[in-house]
């Protein structure tokens, strides 16, 4: 019912910054809480970011809180991930997912093919 395609991602130097975009298909974007996934080389895919239905609230990994900043635009059927303060540890395949707006993978029903974000330095 919902398709997710991620665009922005790119090699930058630390402590540059990058908007990431999903853009969603379809029209029932608005009922899905929204998430944001990373995936380093050799790690588990981590929680990155959860936003609300509304977009109203927000919760974010404590690794990324204060840099990061999750926005949708139920309007326009997507969701931004702007990324301040770019750190090497950043460096993963970042991947938007709909659902519930938890933490855990198993909570999301829908998921993008992903963006590569590679921090220099």
């Amino acid at each position: 019912q919902v398709q997710l395609v991620e665009s922005g991602g790119g090699l930058v130097q630390a402590g540059d910054s990058l908007r990431l975009s999903c853009a969603a298909s379809g029209r029932s974007f608005s009922r899905y809480a929204m998430g944001w996934f990373r995936q380093a080389p050799g790690k588990e895919r981590e929680f990155v970011a959860a936003i609300s239905r509304s977009g109203s609230g927000t919760l974010y990994a404590a690794s990324v809180r204060g840099r990061f900043t999750f926005s949708r635009d139920n309007a326009k059927n997507t969701v931004y991930l702007q990324m301040n303060s770019l750190k090497p540890g950043d460096t993963a395949v970042y991947y938007c997912a709909a659902g519930s707006g938890a933490t855990s993978e198993e909570e999301y029903d829908y998921w993008g093919q992903g963006t590569q974000v590679i921090v220099s330095s």
